[in-house]
């Protein structure tokens, strides 16, 4: 594949050349400096482009894993799965409500969050997750309150044992990491019992910052030079990772979770 350019614009022609030797079938353009076009579905390269960055001695293994997943991907998603099939393998996904200025909200099957994100719902399959949209809801006949049920559920079965890592700083605050790197560390946010499993290491209510899909941090509330020392570090990570979803932090209570961003 060679040396993958730097600059944006360059990066998303090599990647556009790239892509017209698998999807010789339809039209491939670029559209904007990480945006491309195949035929008629926009393609926004900005994850990969981080990707390749936060990794570039693997920018060649990056790219060829990208492509294939988003073949594999194009190729899973034309076909009706039932719903007998595809019911255990629903699963939920944070994602920044910004989704919505390349995708037309009413094909999304999702549900609307806190702090400017929405939960999402994907087939997860052993290489590959397929969005679910609306129209393969009303196939199933079934609502998005019952998707959110039964990703929910999955979710919490999905890796019950994972390890929580805790950490105390020097001036007493305390931050415990969630992290598989499977897709889902931000989005165990949603988990049941989240509050119950974390306040007595950090001392009752506290914040959760989801940076990127692979970050969760929940931190202690106090002190504030800790909270605020976790939150210029939140956004240096917001900026730079792959798969952004939100720089603000959010409040998880024993009555629930609450968003910051209009506080």
């Amino acid at each position: 594949m060679g040396m993958l350019p730097r600059e944006p614009e360059a990066f998303c022609e090599a990647v556009a050349a790239l892509l017209r030797r698998r999807f010789q079938n339809q039209p491939v353009d670029t559209c904007g400096p990480l945006d491309v076009m195949i035929g008629n579905r926009n393609l926004a390269l900005g994850n990969l482009y981080r990707m390749v960055q936060c990794e570039p001695h693997r920018a060649d293994a990056v790219v060829d894993e990208f492509l294939a997943s988003l073949q594999e991907g194009e190729l899973l998603g034309e076909m009706a799965l039932p719903l007998s099939l595809a019911r255990g393998r629903i699963m939920p996904r944070l994602q920044p409500e910004s989704l919505f200025k390349r995708l037309d909200p009413m094909q999304v099957a999702h549900m609307p969050w806190v702090n400017g994100t929405v939960i999402v719902y994907v087939i997860d399959l052993p290489r590959v997750t397929v969005s679910i949209t609306t129209e393969q809801t009303v196939r199933w006949g079934i609502g998005i309150d019952e998707i959110d049920d039964l990703a929910r559920s999955n979710l919490g079965r999905y890796r019950p044992d994972l390890e929580v890592k805790l950490i105390e700083s020097e001036d007493g605050g305390r931050a415990a990491l969630m992290s598989a790197r499977d897709g889902y560390d931000a989005t165990r946010l949603l988990l049941e019992g989240f509050h119950q499993r974390l306040s007595p290491q950090l001392r009752g209510d506290f914040f959760v910052a989801t940076p990127a899909r692979d970050v969760l941090v929940a931190i202690s509330a106090d002190p504030v030079d800790f909270v605020d020392r976790i939150r210029h570090r939140i956004d240096r990570d917001y900026r730079r990772l792959p798969y952004p979803i939100t720089s603000d932090l959010f409040l998880v209570t024993r009555d629930g979770i609450a968003g910051t961003k209009a506080a």
